[in-house]
């Protein structure tokens, strides 16, 4: 390596160096980047592609004086990089390391944190109304993937800023492909741009002849450029100008890994007196065989050994995710009227099986989770019965139209709420911890919360044969339990076992560390009993009958809102004692699930504590 990613200025070097040793500092980078994710895991095909965008993004703007957001937070790897926290990524996405996305408390770099996607148009937007409020002259870029342009959002910013003709740069990173395909008319547009050469072929030879006219030759040049939306669409109406269309400067399709040609443009673009809009061709993966090979496999990865591509270490029982595929699709072979929806997830919410046997009712509708449930609400109304797999905290996103689409109308649409819970390394921006609360409040919302793979399915199969709106909540990774396996699923809670000094009402996948709980307590002489709290909405009525001094609530969901609070309320008056436990009132960072559930207090050793306290009371 000729750069120190440690020790040197790389800031500095981005500005000085001459160019063509800037493509030795992406060498390096990517080299770095490569070491070090194969060990931490972590998002490494988006970063490899971005690698020499972002140098030039430092060459021409002065961070932090100048604002650039990345929308989608897991490709600032290098931009952490550049802004001196290489040391950082031996703990990358660990408990208390570096953060895989942008963090404010991290970087000044850092300007606005972002964790879901399509979100940094309208931030960036924000942040220039203020700059020009404030009469500053700082300039605001937004880093925005292609797979991000399905989100409406998007239409809702760009609308606004080609209206206000306000000073902004927008950088589309085009790798032609986000998690999953990408889909739809905006893919299609994209593609058209990214292989279109005639408009501006066009432009330079009609400019050409015109500068060889005596006398008149440049006046009618001039008068054409002020003109040039005729040209365009008159030359290429084919092509569906839509960026310009709606107010804003094109500049594109731009080669990705030419920093030269990008610093020029991207100049050229800071100069220009209103909005635009920078079209990037990259490639995710770039510079690592395996990555560009296999870019969905290496979008989001735990440690791989870099010579072959292979994970380090593979589990062999399956994912919950991989088990709600497996029985949707063997469910939807006894029953024509079922379909899946995701938005842009379809892999990693297991739904591949799905697609290979029901191609024709397997609807992704891209990143785009408020219309996939209004999608599903279409579906439902005509008598399908659409299975909506979303991750929990991407659902956020469409809670309205939970309430208005779904609820209000009673429609028998299933929610399969992928990564429910604590996650892990994502962190805050991807944590389902508040799904619980944001369904509970919703009339007629049935909630479903499974504590093993084959309660899963089970309930999934439960589900379909509804009336009503259901919500399936399940954490990621292993579908196995340390329990023993627990009776049939018949849309009942199961008493595992009973206890006269507490009974631990343990929600979904948080029985096993209650029954770990149990056994701790056991020891200091305490009688504990579990409830396998399958069923969190409607409310159980039998619950007010439980003989126990204590009654715990367990839930990996924060507690404002939650299954204890609502637990509580209903039965505040009972002849028992209550205890909540749960996701306290504060974000949680990334790391590893015991180290979180520990720092939360939901590990069993805390929870043991926390009853023997209130017993010994």
């Amino acid at each position: 390596m000729r750069y120190d990613l440690y020790n040197d200025d790389l800031l500095n070097i981005c500005k000085e160096e001459p160019i063509e040793d800037l493509c030795e500092l992406a060498d390096d980078i990517r080299e770095f980047l490569i070491d070090k994710v194969s060990k931490t895991g972590g998002h490494l095909a988006s970063n490899l592609g971005i690698v020499e965008l972002s140098i030039a993004l430092m060459r021409v703007f002065d961070s932090p004086k100048d604002k650039i957001i990345y929308d989608v937070g897991h490709q600032s790897y290098v931009h952490k990089i550049l802004t001196g926290r290489a040391s950082g990524f031996d703990n990358l996405r660990k408990y208390k390391g570096l953060s895989g996305f942008p963090k404010c408390a991290e970087s000044e770099h850092d300007c606005y944190e972002t964790g879901h996607s399509s979100t940094s148009i309208s931030a960036a937007y924000g942040m220039a109304s203020a700059r020009d409020l404030a009469g500053d002259d700082y300039a605001v870029t937004a880093v925005i993937g292609d797979g991000s342009f399905t989100s409406g959002i998007v239409y809702e910013a760009l609308n606004n800023i080609g209206a206000n003709r306000t000073n902004i740069n927008i950088i589309l990173n085009d790798n032609g492909m986000s998690i999953a395909h990408n889909v739809g008319a905006m893919h299609r547009y994209l593609n058209k741009l990214r292989s279109s050469k005639k408009y501006d072929e066009a432009k330079s030879s009609v400019k050409s002849a015109l500068g060889n006219v005596p006398l008149i030759g440049k006046p009618l040049s001039q008068s054409l450029k002020n003109s040039k939306e005729r040209i365009r669409y008159s030359m290429m109406s084919d092509e569906g100008h839509l960026i310009e269309s709606l107010g804003i400067k094109y500049f594109g399709p731009v080669d990705g890994y030419d920093i030269n040609n990008m610093v020029n443009i991207i100049k050229s673009a800071s100069e220009y007196d209103g909005p635009t809009l920078i079209h990037i061709l990259t490639k995710k993966g770039k510079g690592y065989e395996w990555a560009e090979k296999y870019p969905r496999k290496f979008h989001g990865i735990g440690a791989f050994n870099p010579e072959t591509g292979d994970a380090v270490s593979k589990s062999g029982s399956q994912s919950f995710s991989e088990v709600f595929g497996n029985t949707l699709t063997r469910l939807a072979a006894e029953d024509e009227k079922i379909v899946a929806v995701c938005a842009a997830m379809g892999t990693a919410t297991g739904l591949l099986p799905f697609y290979d046997a029901h191609t024709d009712r397997f609807f992704d509708v891209g990143i785009a989770e408020e219309h996939a449930v209004v999608f599903a609400a279409g579906m439902a109304k005509q008598g399908y019965k659409p299975v909506v797999a979303i991750y929990s905290s991407f659902l956020q996103r469409a809670f309205d139209y939970l309430i208005q689409d779904i609820a209000l109308q009673n429609l028998h649409v299933v929610f399969a709420l992928d990564r429910a819970g604590l996650v892990g390394a994502d962190g805050p921006t991807h944590h389902g911890v508040f799904d619980l609360s944001y369904l509970s409040m919703i009339p007629g919302m049935v909630i479903l919360t499974p504590a093993d793979g084959n309660q899963l399915s089970e309930m999934l199969e439960f589900a379909i044969d509804m009336d009503a709106p259901v919500a399936i909540r399940y954490p990621r990774g292993s579908a196995d339990g340390d329990h023993l396996r627990l009776s049939k699923f018949k849309g009942a809670n199961t008493i595992i076992s009973e206890g006269s000094d507490a009974q631990i009402l343990a929600v979904g996948a948080m029985l096993d560390e209650a029954l770990s709980a149990a056994e701790i307590l056991k020891k200091e002489g305490i009688s504990v009993g579990i409830t396998n709290v399958a069923v969190v909405k409607p409310l159980d009525t039998s619950w007010k009958n439980i003989n126990s001094k204590l009654v715990v609530t367990l839930e990996d969901n924060v507690l404002s809102g939650g299954f204890g609070e609502s637990f509580t309320e209903e039965y505040k008056d009972a002849d028992y004692d209550i205890l909540n436990i749960g996701i306290p009132d504060k974000f949680i960072e990334q790391g590893d699930i015991p180290s979180l559930r520990r720092e939360c207090g939901i590990d069993s050793e805390s929870i043991a504590a926390e009853v023997l306290k209130i017993l010994k009371k």
